[in-house]
């Protein structure tokens, strides 16, 4: 399997979650319409079918999952929300795709 299959699933993963998340926010903060919250709470039923496409155990996709969750949502914050990251969000991101590496793709015996 190519290492860019797993990397794809958890990114739409984050998507699905990050995604279905901030819909709810929306909805129950911003005044949205309800359909708003409805998409938000199917794309998080839809991030934990994705989830279950990963082959790793469900203990080691969650680690490597937290790890994709807090890089995509700093970039989301900057993308969607106008959050300008300072140099610490981008020194924590860059920890957490190195230990995304780590988990994911260090060579075992």
């Amino acid at each position: 399997m190519s290492p860019f299959q797993p990397l794809a699933l958890y990114v739409l993963a984050g998507f699905c979650e990050i995604g279905g998340g901030y819909l709810l926010w929306r909805w129950l903060k911003a005044d949205q319409p309800a359909w708003t919250g409805l998409l938000g709470a199917l794309l998080l039923v839809a991030y934990g079918w994705v989830a279950t496409l990963q082959t790793t155990s469900f203990g080691k996709t969650y680690a490597v999952y937290g790890g994709v969750f807090v890089v995509m949502s700093i970039g989301w914050a900057w993308y969607i929300d106008g959050f300008r990251p300072d140099r610490f969000d981008v020194i924590g991101g860059l920890i957490c795709c190195a230990g995304i590496g780590i988990i994911l793709f260090w060579p075992r015996p």
